[in-house]
């Protein structure tokens, strides 16, 4: 088992490759996306929104603690600019690295 860092991005799904390109540029390379995520936060309910353009992404990924500076750094100025909101928590893996090493 090891400490690992995770990425909870939930934002418009617009702007999902633009999150997806500043996570690789982060050196965060593999991540989820859950899309039609809907859900009530400060700009109240996203069930109003009758465009699919509009719908929102959560998107998840993990990586070495070392990498969320970088993270913080590509993300934070889309979310500002764009809207939504980023989540990062310390979490374990309990793969071993090891035996990733011999698949």
């Amino acid at each position: 088992m090891h400490l690992v860092k995770k990425i909870e991005i939930i934002a418009n799904a617009f702007e999902l490759s633009k999150i997806i390109e500043g996570l690789d540029h982060s050196g965060v390379h593999s991540h989820v996306v859950i899309r039609n995520v809907a859900g009530k936060g400060l700009r109240g309910t996203a069930e109003d929104l009758d465009m699919t353009m509009l719908d929102n992404v959560y998107i998840i990924a993990f990586c070495m603690p070392d990498h969320v500076k970088a993270v913080v750094e590509n993300i934070r100025p889309l979310l500002n600019k764009f809207g939504g909101t980023c989540y990062i928590s310390d979490v374990m893996e309990i793969r071993s690295t090891k035996c990733v090493a011999s698949l």
